[in-house]
């Protein structure tokens, strides 16, 4: 009685695939728009400085992160689906899920680039009074832990 219950409730994971699909959808609409938004501000602006192309930058990495963001929900609600609904959905090889260590380490690997491209956004506002080396330690040291985490559950599947 209990176990065709349990085998079912594998299909409550479609609600989180859905609130990623949708997640997704929201931030890539979202970065789309603010692309747009920017282009036309900098045509219409007309000011061409040094000044001007360091803050354009800035919104682009901005942007890039949102992307980024919308890319790390897709692939999680892609590998969601992938690894209690239908082992067989087509989704790019370096993505393929077979266990949950493998969306533990598609997770780590995106928010180690997430937390790259931030820090890169930090660089280029940087306003010479900010301690840089602080957030870039910090965020160095995260990203090493992330690496060892994932060089770690690699060298277990040997």
């Amino acid at each position: 009685m209990l176990k065709p219950l349990l085998k079912s409730s594998r299909y409550l994971v479609l609600l989180a695939v859905l609130g990623g699909l949708a997640s997704a959808t929201a931030l890539f609409v979202y970065g789309l728009i603010d692309t747009v938004a920017v282009i036309s501000r900098a045509l219409a602006n007309g000011d061409v400085s040094t000044k001007t192309s360091k803050a354009i930058m800035l919104y682009f990495i901005e942007i890039f992160d949102l992307f980024l963001l919308g890319t790390v929900m897709l692939i999680m609600a892609l590998s969601l689906y992938e690894l209690f609904i239908d082992a067989d959905v087509k989704v790019a090889s370096g993505l393929h899920i077979q266990t949950f260590d493998d969306l533990k380490a598609n997770l780590v690997s995106v928010v180690i680039a997430v937390m790259a491209v931030t820090f890169l956004g930090q660089i280029i506002s940087w306003d010479g009074e900010t301690q840089l080396l602080g957030i870039g330690v910090a965020a160095a040291l995260v990203i090493a832990a992330l690496n060892f985490y994932l060089w770690i559950v690699k060298g277990s599947k040997k």
